[in-house]
C-alpha cells in the first residue's frame, strides 16, 4: 500500500504589523512611577488638596479672614467657628486657608527664581569651564558660607519687610544649591557621545547646553525643587514669625504662630492648627520628594 508523500509546500506565515510603542519621555515615566508609589500618591494628594484649598479659599471660607467678632475672642472650636478664633476674634479656619496662599505663593516664587538662576549659572559654569566656572563657583561658595536664615534676614533688612522681599531673599539662598548640583551633572554629561556628536556637526555651545545637556541633566533638579519648596515654606514662616515677612493683618502661617505664643496655655488651638497646616504641607512635600527620588534612581528602576 503506497504511502502519501509528505507535502513540500511552504506554510504561509502571517506576519503581524509591529505595534507602535507608546514610548514616553523618561521624565513622564518617572512621574508615572512616582504616582504609582503609595508614598508618592499620598504626598501628591496632600499637596494637591492644600493647593486647591488655597486657590478656592475665597469661595469656601466661612468668614472674612480679617473680620473681627467682638466678644468672641479666643473661642474654642465649635459649630460656629470650626477651628476657633484668635485673640482678636477672627476665624482661624478662614485665616489658615488664606494664609496658605501667602506661604505657597512665596515658596513657588522663591524656588522658581532660585531654580532659574541656579540652573542657568550652573549649566554655564559646568559646560564652559575656565574663568566662568571659577568666578561663579567662588561667588556661590561665599553665599553658602552664610546660614540660609541669616542670609534671608540680611536680604530682607536691605529690601524691607514684605512677601516679595522674603521671596527674593529665599531665592538668593537657594541659588547656590541649584547651581552646584547642576554643575556637577553637566560635568558628567558634557563628554558623552551625543555632546561630542553635536560639536562635530558644528552646533553652537548655547544650543548644546540648552537643547541637549539640560534635558539630560534635569532629573536630579526635580528632587531639589521639591526639597526647596519645603524649605522655602518653612523659611517664610520663620521670617514672618520674626516679623520680617507678611505683615498684619494679612494672614500667614508664620504670623499666626507668632501671635499665638502668648496664648499657648489658655488657647492652645490658636497655635496648634496653623502648626498642623504647616506640618501637613511639609509632610506631603517630603513624601513626594522621597517617591520622586526612588522613581529617578536607575538602580531601583532596573531592579
Amino acid at each position: 500500500m503506497a504511502t502519501a508523500a509528505p507535502s513540500l509546500a511552504t506554510p504561509t506565515v502571517v506576519r503581524r504589523a509591529p505595534r507602535v510603542s507608546s514610548a514616553r519621555s523618561p521624565l513622564l515615566q518617572a512621574l508615572s512611577r512616582t504616582l504609582q508609589n503609595p508614598m508618592g500618591l499620598i504626598g501628591a494628594t496632600i499637596v494637591a488638596v492644600l493647593v486647591v484649598a488655597a486657590l478656592v479659599a475665597p469661595l469656601i471660607t466661612p468668614y472674612n479672614p480679617v473680620e473681627q467678632h467682638p466678644g468672641l475672642e479666643l473661642q474654642p472650636p465649635s459649630g460656629q467657628f470650626w477651628l476657633g478664633t484668635d485673640h482678636l476674634g477672627r476665624d482661624l479656619l478662614s485665616r489658615i486657608l488664606f494664609g496658605s496662599r501667602s506661604s505657597m505663593l512665596i515658596g513657588v516664587l522663591a524656588v522658581g527664581l532660585g531654580a532659574a538662576f541656579g540652573i542657568g549659572s550652573g549649566l554655564a559654569a559646568g559646560y564652559l569651564g575656565g574663568w566662568v566656572d571659577t568666578l561663579l563657583m567662588r561667588l556661590f561658595d561665599a553665599l553658602l558660607s552664610f546660614p540660609a536664615i541669616l542670609l534671608g534676614i540680611g536680604v530682607v533688612s536691605v529690601l524691607g519687610s514684605g512677601p516679595l522681599s522674603v521671596a527674593y531673599a529665599l531665592a538668593v539662598a537657594t541659588v547656590p544649591t541649584f547651581a552646584r548640583l547642576m554643575r556637577a551633572r553637566v560635568l558628567s554629561e558634557r563628554e558623552r557621545e551625543y555632546v561630542v556628536a553635536a560639536r562635530c556637526i558644528g552646533a553652537r555651545a548655547g544650543r548644546i547646553m540648552w537643547l541637549h545637556v539640560l534635558p539630560n541633566a534635569i532629573a536630579p533638579l526635580l528632587i531639589q525643587i521639591s526639597l526647596s519648596m519645603g524649605f522655602a515654606v518653612l523659611a517664610e514662616s520663620a521670617l514672618t514669625f520674626l516679623g520680617l515677612g507678611t505683615q498684619p493683618p494679612t494672614p500667614s502661617w508664620g504670623g499666626m504662630l507668632n501671635e499665638s505664643r502668648a496664648y499657648l496655655r489658655t488657647a492652645p488651638w490658636f497655635g496648634i492648627f496653623p502648626g498642623l497646616a504647616l506640618a501637613l504641607l511639609l509632610l506631603g512635600l517630603n513624601l513626594l520628594t522621597d517617591a520622586l527620588r526612588d522613581a529617578l534612581d536607575p538602580r531601583r528602576t532596573n531592579a
